[in-house]
């Protein structure tokens, strides 16, 4: 079977359309280049295997392009990895916090993908003290006095 410029432009769509039902962001880098495919195929004559060269060629450049530039960035959300990046960061308590209770903590820079977040303390401390994160416990920081 020979390709024609629209299949792999029903393709591309339906790739990129099928993208809003996968939570995984990566159908969309083989839909754009099945829609390149059918854009090249419009100008130059290619035959079977070359579309197919071209269109795994593509939609590894674009994997490749978002992983290594377009997704790179000063701050990234390390939700789920090591806390130890978080250990012994300084903040400021924006809401005082006690035993059983939560408070706030807010950071100059953001940690783990935010600059305030929701603390736990062993001990009272007021709002407007200078506390140190000691565990991330869940969503929570466990913050202390310094």
């Amino acid at each position: 079977m020979v390709f024609e410029w629209w299949h792999w432009l029903v393709l591309g769509i339906a790739l990129v359309i099928a993208e809003l039902a996968v939570p995984a962001f990566f159908l969309i880098w083989f839909g754009l280049g099945g829609l390149l495919v059918g854009l090249a195929l419009l100008v130059l004559p290619l035959g079977g295997t070359a579309q197919i060269a071209l269109w795994v060629a593509a939609s590894l450049a674009m994997v490749f392009l978002w992983f290594k530039v377009f997704r790179r960035g000063e701050f990234k959300t390390l939700i789920g990895q090591s806390d130890a990046h978080v250990l012994g960061e300084i903040g400021l308590l924006s809401q005082a916090v006690a035993p059983f209770e939560r408070g706030r903590v807010r950071f100059q820079k953001p940690v783990l993908g935010a600059d305030e977040w929701v603390c736990r303390a062993d001990e009272a401390i007021a709002a407007g003290e200078r506390v140190k994160v000691v565990a991330v416990e869940g969503s929570f920081l466990k913050v202390s006095k310094v």
